[in-house]
């Protein structure tokens, strides 16, 4: 971990408050955007501190996402501070205390520090402090409780390192009353256990009561339950903790028709470390599809539970259901007419699919079968679409109505070009037109282009 922590005796003459650890010099801490805020907001004197992931992702020398800021200043005082040093203010959630900072493309969010008064579930009333304790006990993990201040000083007041380093995510007090609190604590206890937690070492206390408030998952929105899922699953190994929560009867709630772990953890390992392709990412929407087991209308429910956007459902029905069947032993020419009929990016997607359940059923594959599989990916990535030479125009001029009999006769030219490998040009596309039954003009009939 990319900092120092004091030794026993020092920790032992800690006061209540005192910093336990030091930053190394942080980039993004040092960076002229961030100073610049930092210096807006500190300039009466309030004591600011970073807060959260970036404290987090720092100790863990992991990249930097976000950065928040708390500091004991109200909301409008913030504002007045950001103005005052001619920095852009945005009041995102002013109403609770936040507001975000935007200087270039660099986006701060400072918030002001809080203590429950009244939890409504979800929600909570809450005022304004200037405690650092009582706002950090409303986190809810111990290590996004986590914080330093300008100087990249440390406070941990609950411990939040020890459990980082030991790869075990806890929650700041009682995890039934945290949960209450929020149901989506729930979940984010299983994405954090999945990006910062150690496989063997759950907390039990903290699985029991996710077992226990598992219902209250059920009245969680679409989009709160899909922000955590497709998180979840861009971590380097999502199957194992996906696999805990189905058998301790967790994501059945969420995701009932997850069950095909084995094919996910498969994909996982070939999108991280299977391959080294610019082509072949991790994909939360492919892995999602990796752990289903359903259909069409399945796939179309998942999507709508999780309120997905158009394309992303899209996408997880042609998984679910393909349109084109892929195995290692496709010959050029039917790869070329399954690229043709789906395109480049479906194709991919069916092919790591079926790549990883061809794994998951037998581990040892030859060498020959992997170099196939791999083959698929090199000719879907220099694949360039073609568009069958001749169009409905074409129809029209020979005299064809408009309605759905331009259609069939165009798949019956397309059906043929491509088993002819898209080969035929234009003239050769018109011959074959006017040799099918239905076309207005006889074999040696003109056609207009």
């Amino acid at each position: 971990m990319t900092s120092r922590t004091l030794g026993r005796s020092a920790v032992a003459s800690l006061k209540p408050g005192d910093p336990i650890g030091q930053l190394e010099p942080q980039a993004w801490m040092q960076d002229p955007d961030t100073q610049a805020v930092v210096e807006a907001l500190m300039v009466d004197g309030a004591k600011v501190r970073f807060v959260g992931g970036c404290v987090r992702d720092s100790v863990l020398k992991r990249p930097i996402k976000d950065i928040d800021i708390a500091t004991p200043d109200p909301p409008q005082r913030v504002l007045a501070l950001l103005d005052d040093a001619g920095i852009h203010a945005i009041p995102t959630g002013v109403e609770h205390g936040t507001v975000t900072a935007v200087i270039g493309k660099a986006h701060f969010e400072i918030t002001t520090l809080r203590k429950d008064v009244e939890n409504f579930g979800r929600r909570a009333r809450v005022e304004y402090t200037d405690d650092w304790l009582v706002d950090a006990s409303r986190r809810d993990f111990t290590m996004n409780a986590l914080s330093a201040d300008p100087l990249g000083r440390i406070y941990d007041p609950f411990d939040g390192l020890a459990d980082l380093g030991a790869g075990r995510v806890q929650f700041v007090g009682n995890a039934v009353q945290r949960i209450e609190e929020d149901a989506l604590r729930l979940l984010r206890f299983f994405r954090f256990h999945a990006h910062y937690g150690r496989r063997t070492d759950m907390d039990s206390q903290a699985l029991a009561a996710c077992r226990k408030l598992a219902p209250r998952l059920d009245t969680l929105s679409g989009e709160r339950v899909a922000g955590e899922i497709l998180r979840l699953l861009q971590a380097e190994d999502p199957a194992s903790v996906l696999l805990t929560m189905h058998t301790t009867g967790i994501l059945g709630h969420v995701l009932p028709a997850a069950r095909n772990f084995g094919r996910l953890r498969i994909l996982s390992w070939l999108e991280e470390r299977g391959l080294v392709r610019d082509d072949v990412h991790v994909d939360p929407i492919r892995r999602l599809a990796a752990m289903l087991t359903t259909d069409r209308a399945g796939a179309e429910a998942v999507g709508d539970r999780l309120k997905l956007s158009v394309i992303q459902t899209k996408r997880l029905v042609a998984m679910a259901e393909p349109r084109v069947k892929i195995h290692q032993d496709l010959s050029r020419q039917d790869i070329r007419r399954a690229l043709h009929r789906v395109g480049a990016d479906e194709f991919r997607d069916l092919t790591l699919l079926a790549w990883a359940e061809r794994r998951s059923e037998d581990a040892r594959l030859s060498a020959a079968e992997t170099a196939a599989w791999t083959a698929l990916l090199d000719i879907a990535l220099d694949w360039r679409p073609v568009e069958l030479p001749i169009k409905g125009r074409d129809l029209l001029a020979q005299g064809v109505p408009h309605g759905p009999e331009i259609g069939r006769l165009l798949s019956l030219v397309e059906e043929w070009w491509e088993e002819q490998d898209f080969r035929p040009d234009r003239d050769a596309c018109l011959d074959r037109l006017r040799r099918l039954p239905g076309s207005a003009a006889p074999p040696d009939g003109g056609v207009t282009g």
